[in-house]
């Protein structure tokens, strides 16, 4: 690894610590605002929490027990000493602990221990710390705390007890509240929900399902966008617990992207600009460039409007809107504020789009072309050709004897050829989802454990039948038995992958429809394979039979000899037209998605 590539490195961890909330505690960079770093808007209602220190009057240098303490649990805070007369100003004395496994000295205003913070996320009903007031004290001190109850839940500079010197008259103290102006921009309620109406004609448009209207459609995903003079307005609508978020891509993977996040915090939603870096958590913005913000919350679906301007020079991360992207629409679940992994694949544009273009009407997929061709040609190798094979060489040795195929016998070379083309299918469906995940992937479940079982028995078969013995060997039944046991293991576990595989985020097939076909599939295989069997008993033969026990299912529409071969060759074209109509409608179904 260079030392860029290290560099770039720590600093994505650097950038995900301070997202993630400051766990540790160490807060160093809010000692002057008291402001956490969780770009959300602190609580403006009455605090759960309070400050009492032991005394109102105190000597230079005397140790007073201050305590902070809720009905509520916190996850964090931050507690400084400042003048009263000055609460914007820097922190004054310093303190000692009273049980550091809770709490930490931290340095403010190049003074060791002037300020106390959290150890870890640790929940609190009560923390007590010790301030000894310094030789240069001003006369009157106040107590300020920030406290945490959750991420994005807190109170900033909740104002404790004023102190004074002894002999000092306790002045009015200043007002601490918090200029909530200074941390966030305009916010509105939306009034009604969005509509795709105007779509194609003054704004464009990615929906999911295509046609879709957000006014009445509570499934329905939604994405506009309109240029408005030096600036576009977007407006994101969709079904989600926790959140609803959308980016501008440069490509179709994830990853480095321009993102905007609507996150929904106990029924206030918190809009925000941010970067992604590869598939690490987002890094919000740290400076605003949103305006015009307006959001809502109905019947499970969050809403949310802003603008953005084309040109954003103070915030250089972002992307210039007049050039063209691909555009991600994503969901999922989040708490306190925090978001989690999207619970669905993202809905990606078909075409690169440019923002400030003419209105079009947009349209996407949620899964990626190389999965849908991972599926496809999955199901057509063990729907079709494997199953085909498998019955050619189960039920039709005794047919055609006379005639060959390039110098084998017709049933031997139809399963050879069968078989070959399954594993070559496989072989290279195999291959796709590896080169889009780009590693292995830990959210799919047992899907590739089963499909990796499968190739590998797919291979070990020309191997096994590489080095089979002669038919007339004593050792021949070893390789029946071990080729025959190989072959129903892989079909039967690639029959268990399809199962799973067609439930997967990136080639979510309809549910339950598409899982009825493959049991109809499943089904259906087992009936025609129960046929082939009874015939093969004996238990299935021609109309006027010399046996009286023998059970005739057809009429003797055939005086040949070859009436058995006709049998299993109608079965067998039964069985194919069956499979492929199964298999054809699953295809259709990846081809909507």
């Amino acid at each position: 690894m260079s030392k860029l590539q290290t560099a770039l490195a720590i600093l994505g961890t650097l950038c995900l610590a301070a997202v993630s909330g400051y766990k540790n505690g160490k807060v160093e960079k809010a000692c002057e605002s008291m402001i956490p770093e969780h770009h959300g808007h602190p609580n403006t209602t009455v605090s759960p929490y309070t400050l009492t220190v032991n005394v109102s009057k105190f000597n230079l240098g005397d140790h007073i027990k201050v305590t902070l303490s809720g009905e509520k649990h916190f996850e964090g805070f931050l507690l400084q000493a400042r003048d009263a007369t000055n609460s914007s100003g820097s922190a004054v004395g310093s303190f000692t602990l009273v049980n550091p496994k809770i709490s930490q000295l931290l340095m403010c205003n190049s003074i060791e221990g002037s300020a106390v913070s959290h150890t870890s996320n640790a929940k609190q009903t009560e923390i007590q710390v010790i301030w000894i007031a310094p030789s240069n004290a001003p006369p009157t001190v106040q107590f300020l705390a920030t406290v945490v109850a959750h991420y994005k839940n807190f109170w900033v500079k909740l104002p404790g007890p004023i102190i004074s010197q002894s002999g000092v008259t306790l002045a009015p103290s200043q007002s601490t509240t918090t200029d909530m102006s200074t941390i966030s921009g305009t916010t509105c309620i939306l009034p009604q929900p969005f509509t795709s109406e105007d779509c194609g004609r003054w704004k464009s448009c990615l929906i999911d399902p295509v046609g879709c209207n957000p006014t009445v459609d509570t499934n329905c995903f939604f994405l506009s966008y309109s240029t408005v003079g030096q600036s576009v307005q977007f407006e994101l609508s969709g079904p989600a617990q926790g959140y609803i978020s959308f980016a501008l891509s440069k490509d179709k993977w994830m990853g480095d992207d321009d993102t905007y996040l609507c996150v929904n915090d106990g029924g206030r939603v918190s809009v925000d600009a941010a970067y992604t870096t590869g598939r690490r958590y987002p890094q919000v913005a740290s400076k605003s460039v949103l305006t015009d913000v307006g959001w809502r919350v109905s019947d499970g679906v969050i809403q949310c409007r802003f603008s953005r301007a084309i040109h954003t020079p103070q915030d250089p991360v972002r992307f210039i809107l007049n050039h063209s992207y691909y555009l991600f629409i994503a969901h999922g679940t989040a708490e306190y504020g925090m978001i989690h992994r999207h619970n669905r694949q993202p809905l990606i544009s078909t075409h690169c789009q440019v923002i400030t273009g003419p209105p079009e009407k947009l349209t996407g997929s949620r899964s990626p072309q190389l999965m849908k061709w991972h599926g496809v040609l999955m199901l057509i190798a063990w729907m079709l050709a494997e199953s085909t094979g498998t019955l050619m060489a189960s039920y039709f040795k005794p047919d055609w004897p006379e005639q060959t195929l390039f110098g084998q016998k017709i049933w031997f070379q139809v399963h050879r050829g069968l078989m070959s083309f399954t594993l070559l299918l496989t072989a290279v469906g195999f291959i796709f989802p590896f080169i889009y995940r780009q590693k292995w992937s830990t959210k799919a479940g047992a899907h590739p454990y089963l499909g990796c079982t499968v190739m590998i028995l797919a291979l070990c078969q020309p191997i096994i039948a590489a080095f089979r013995p002669a038919p007339d060997s004593a050792r021949r039944w070893i390789f029946n038995w071990l080729h025959w046991g190989v072959g129903n293991a892989a079909e039967i576990i690639a029959v268990a992958s399809m199962f799973v595989g067609i439930q997967q985020q990136s080639l979510l097939l309809p549910f339950p429809w598409t899982t009825g076909v493959l049991s109809g599939f499943v089904v259906w295989t087992i009936v025609i394979k129960l046929v082939l069997r009874l015939h093969k008993q004996g238990l299935i033969r021609k109309a006027g039979s010399d046996n009286e026990d023998e059970l005739p299912v057809l009429p003797n529409f055939s005086g040949n000899e070859n009436w058995d071969t006709k049998f299993r060759v109608a079965v067998l074209a039964l069985f194919v037209l069956g499979n492929s109509a199964f298999c054809i409608s699953l295809l259709v179904s990846i081809g909507d998605i």
